[in-house]
């Protein structure tokens, strides 16, 4: 049987050899010699760990189905966002703090935050061979106000005014109002660059670092190297394969069983095996993300502010940190802000576990004795013990919970948000604006507890256009207390992100938007031997 990990090396023992006589040692005195690999590449002059050219990965993200996508406006899953960043590149990347710097502007600026004008690099190419153009950005950005494209942020792109061609090289884009986080937005997936008029996704051309070799909607993407990327060097592999393995346990497996050298959404659970099996390591990412328990503010029973309240005096944080996540979390307070984040609610009081406050609003509403089937899914990470848990803490309080789990596959477009009670898994966004405009505004497309609140709009709206960071802080702070205390959703803990990957492959580091270094590992990994 052939061994797998052989299909990722890339420097052979007949290299070694070769090398190795170069400093006149015979093949029989080197293969006597059981060197480590970063000795043997030290010993032909090379550094181990220098970015190396060559060899082809295979990469598991936690999802994949026939809903997969090439466009990147319509991207809903991290798989999703692993292929548009192969591909694709946008007017700005995200660094390790999430700030948005230039990757095809060469230049962004503005002196009101509210009108910008950006200059595009000069000698990018697009993968059929076609000059990038100012027109290529005007369409992919207006692209996402087209209610039939079905862009996953329109609610954020409905902030741009205009976005017109000024130069050969030039784009202004205007506002309706100002937003000093354009560069950190532009970065999003979502806003990745693509061809002038594209309407056919199939295989469509991109200024990434990889060109499509494959798109398999459901089975695999294949991306082979770009060789007139306008990165010098980059990317360094010749070939990447990516493919979804819902069932976490089937993703570690393969893993350590050389079928596939890089994977995410790791289970705390699962670190301890990967970490003492040679030859793999774990890499842990402190995040915003969260699994969130959706409680349906437009459905009876849970459109009740009382059984609502119960449910979230019901979750367990620290059980749940300690015990689902093996500490690799961060207690939450049923908003999506981060104790991290400068703008966090520091004052407004941790919501703790209180079974007697849960009965009282389970008897205040009428509940006591409710049935309710609460729906989980592997899909949303932790959402099955969540909802064991919270079954388990109900019982005593009077309330009894079903806890219906049911496949990964299908989860997203029939279960979530589909029921009074769910589960949702929710990934990191740069800036607050982006989060609650995404999740929490009135009108948005992913608000799946379908929660309305006038003051928390208005609020969102103004925190856009405030210059003053004090009071821009203290918008969000007030935001943050409405989510807390109306809205029907609870996230008991902010959860860190954990990828595991074969320890030959190099140029990892977290990004915090996302697992896979925020989806954009392809241009930055490379195998040390």
């Amino acid at each position: 049987m052939k061994d797998k990990k052989s299909e990722i090396t890339t420097f052979t023992r007949r290299d070694a050899l070769r090398g190795l006589a170069s400093f006149g040692l015979t093949a029989g005195v080197a293969s006597s010699l059981l060197l480590p690999a970063s000795v043997q590449a030290q010993l032909i002059g090379e550094d181990p760990l220098r970015p190396r050219q060559g060899g082809r990965i295979r990469v598991a993200c936690m999802a994949s189905s026939t809903a997969d996508t090439m466009d990147p406006a319509a991207g809903s899953l991290s798989t999703d966002y692993a292929r548009h960043y192969m591909f694709y590149n946008g007017l700005t990347q995200y660094d390790s703090d999430l700030r948005g710097q230039r990757s095809l502007a060469e230049s962004l600026e503005s002196d009101d935050q509210q009108t910008w004008s950006i200059r595009l690099r000069q000698g990018v190419e697009f993968h059929d061979g076609k000059p990038l153009e100012p027109q290529d950005v005007v369409y992919s950005l207006m692209r996402h106000l087209d209610p039939s494209v079905g862009s996953r942020v329109k609610p954020i792109a409905d902030q741009f005014d205009s976005v017109e061609v000024t130069g050969p090289r030039q784009i202004r884009v205007t506002l309706k109002y100002p937003n000093a986080d354009l560069p950190e937005i532009l970065a999003d997936s979502h806003f990745l660059i693509i061809q002038d008029g594209t309407g056919d996704f199939t295989a469509s051309p991109g200024t990434g670092p990889y060109k499509v070799k494959e798109f398999t909607p459901g089975v695999r993407t294949i991306g082979v190297r770009n060789e007139n990327y306008w990165k010098p060097g980059r990317p360094y592999l010749d070939e990447i394969e990516l493919v979804g393995i819902a069932d976490e346990t089937a993703r570690v497996s393969a893993l350590l069983a050389g079928d596939v050298q890089l994977i995410n959404a790791v289970d705390p659970r699962s670190t301890r095996r990967v970490r003492q099996t040679p030859g793999f390591e774990v890499m842990d990412t402190p995040s915003s993300g969260y699994t969130s328990l959706i409680i349906r503010q437009d459905m009876a029973p849970t459109n009740s502010r009382h059984l609502s309240l119960a449910l979230k005096y019901l979750l367990d944080r620290p059980t749940i940190k300690r015990a689902l996540f093996r500490g690799f979390a961060t207690i939450a307070n049923d908003h999506p802000v981060h104790p991290n984040h400068p703008f966090y609610a520091s004052d407004l009081p941790q919501r703790e576990h209180d079974p007697e406050r849960a009965r009282y609003h389970l008897k205040k509403g009428g509940f006591e004795g409710l049935r309710l089937p609460a729906y989980a899914s592997p899909a949303a990470t932790g959402s099955v013990d969540m909802a064991t848990l919270l079954q388990m803490s109900a019982i005593p309080n009077g309330l009894k919970l079903g806890v219906n789990r049911v496949p990964a596959d299908g989860y997203w477009s029939n279960h979530w948000g589909k029921h009074p009670l769910s589960y949702g898994n929710i990934n990191p966004r740069p800036t607050l604006d982006m989060m609650f405009s995404l999740f929490y505004k009135s009108d948005a497309a992913w608000n799946t507890s379908r929660w309305n609140n006038e003051k928390f709009d208005q609020l969102l709206q103004a925190a856009r256009s405030e210059g003053d960071q004090t009071r821009r802080k203290q918008m969000y702070v007030d935001m943050q207390e409405l989510v807390h205390n109306e809205c029907g959703i609870g996230i008991p803990v902010f959860i860190d992100l954990i990828d595991a990957y074969d320890s030959r492959l190099r140029g990892l580091s977290p990004i915090p938007i996302g697992g896979l270094m925020g989806y954009s590992f392809a241009e930055n990994v490379w195998l040390s031997e």
